[in-house]
């Protein structure tokens, strides 16, 4: 999917979400696999937002000001110190081409379906983010491992070099046969 491909939208900031308000932008927005009904009104996610300023694709405004990329990632940032974080992991998903929505527990940030399959099947894949650096406990990564398997889904870890680029491991769940036989050490030579 090209950022040419994305459509042109106009919306209201409303705190750190944007409200689309046009029926035709909505439809426009919900079949190229962006934002959600909530309360009967059509949001963008911030991360959504942050992506279509980016490409230049979203007027924002809240009342009479037009909202930057900056400012909008700043109140992002207030409201989700990850903000950036998501935004890399997003903006790297589309512009490969992938329908990216969020994720839905497990500590996964992002649903991500396969090209060509959104609204057709399910997401294939659960991406969460590790931050090149920051410590992450192995006993807390193997649960959600665990949890995404068992949905059928498949885990991947996005790590976000200190250079801003994503780099993506596709993780799955291994289990070491116990060695019952007793090897006696006396008998190996070195």
């Amino acid at each position: 999917m090209s950022i040419e491909s994305e459509p042109q939208v106009a919306g209201d900031l409303v705190k750190d979400h944007t409200l689309i308000s046009n029926k035709e932008m909505q439809d426009s927005l919900e079949n190229k696999g962006y934002g959600e009904i909530h309360k009967k009104n059509f949001f963008l996610k911030p991360f959504e937002s942050l992506y279509l300023l980016y490409c230049d694709k979203l007027e924002l405004s809240k009342g009479k000001k037009k909202i930057t990329f900056d400012s909008l990632m700043q109140t992002c940032i207030k409201n989700n110190e990850d903000a950036l974080t998501k935004f890399l992991i997003y903006r790297d998903l589309r512009t490969r081409g992938y329908i990216v929505k969020d994720g839905f527990g497990f500590g996964s940030d992002f649903r991500v379906y396969e090209r060509g399959h959104f609204k057709e099947k399910g997401a294939k894949y659960l991406v969460f983010s590790l931050i090149e650096g920051k410590q992450e406990k192995i006993g807390k990564l193997q649960k959600k491992i665990e949890q995404i398997t068992q949905m059928g889904k498949e885990p991947i870890i996005a790590v976000i070099e200190r250079r801003g680029e994503v780099i993506y491991y596709k993780i799955s769940r291994i289990n070491f046969l116990k060695n019952k036989e007793n090897i006696d050490m006396q008998n190996f030579k070195f």
